[in-house]
């Protein structure tokens, strides 16, 4: 009936290395996040998130809100948006509704869909980013002592 080779096979499918797909983080519809998102995987927002949200790959579902800046790769939106928006690739589906300055590469946005703000493609992205990523660290570091005034 079960034999050694059926067990070895399905040891090594469910090993963690031989896995070819990760799932998403899911925030879900009941849930409020305050503060800092980021890594390099995929998120799923159905809940609200308040704050910077920096990932590869982000999905803001029907229900999802984001109040705040968004990073990523690529970003899917279905629900809503209140911000800015930085990607390589964005998708606006019908439902979403967007009020967001949108710095991409690639854009598309479906009929019906709500969008007020700026957009601005940028044919290399990855040099755009870097620029991006190094002034808003200036923004966050350490402000320069003032200098004393001359008596």
């Amino acid at each position: 009936m079960f034999n050694k080779a059926a067990k070895s096979d399905l040891g090594s499918e469910s090993s963690p290395g031989s896995r070819k797909s990760k799932a998403a983080s899911l925030i879900g519809p009941d849930l409020v996040f305050e503060g800092r998102l980021s890594g390099t995987g995929e998120a799923h927002i159905e809940g609200r998130v308040i704050g910077t949200v920096r990932l590869g790959r982000l999905t803001i579902g029907e229900s999802g809100y984001i109040e705040g800046s968004i990073e990523a790769e690529h970003l899917d939106v279905r629900g809503r948006v209140s911000g800015s928006i930085q990607a390589l690739s964005v998708r606006i589906a019908a439902s979403a509704h967007v009020e967001a300055d949108i710095t991409h590469q690639q854009l598309s946005m479906e009929a019906g869909a709500f969008f007020q703000g700026r957009c601005m493609q940028v044919p290399d992205f990855s040099t755009t980013r870097t620029h991006l990523i190094e002034a808003s660290a200036a923004t966050v570091s350490e402000p320069e002592p003032e200098a004393e005034a001359a008596e």
